[in-house]
């Protein structure tokens, strides 16, 4: 039996435990996920979770 694929393995929670959420940006200052996407990490399926990931990429990036 395989591996599961990158997409098919469900990714760990970004959490840090260190959760102070920017008002202007709604953006954890921790793990850097909008109160969106923290909220939807729960239920997300594995390539949600890699979007999720490549999202806060993209915005510590910039």
């Amino acid at each position: 039996m395989s591996a599961p694929s990158r997409e098919a393995a469900h990714p760990p929670s970004p959490c840090i435990g260190v959760c102070t959420v920017d008002p202007a940006t709604r953006t954890c200052g921790g793990c850097r996920r909008t109160l969106d996407e923290i909220a939807a990490w729960f239920t997300a399926s594995a390539a949600q979770k890699h979007a999720i990931l490549a999202d806060i990429a993209r915005r510590s990036r910039a």
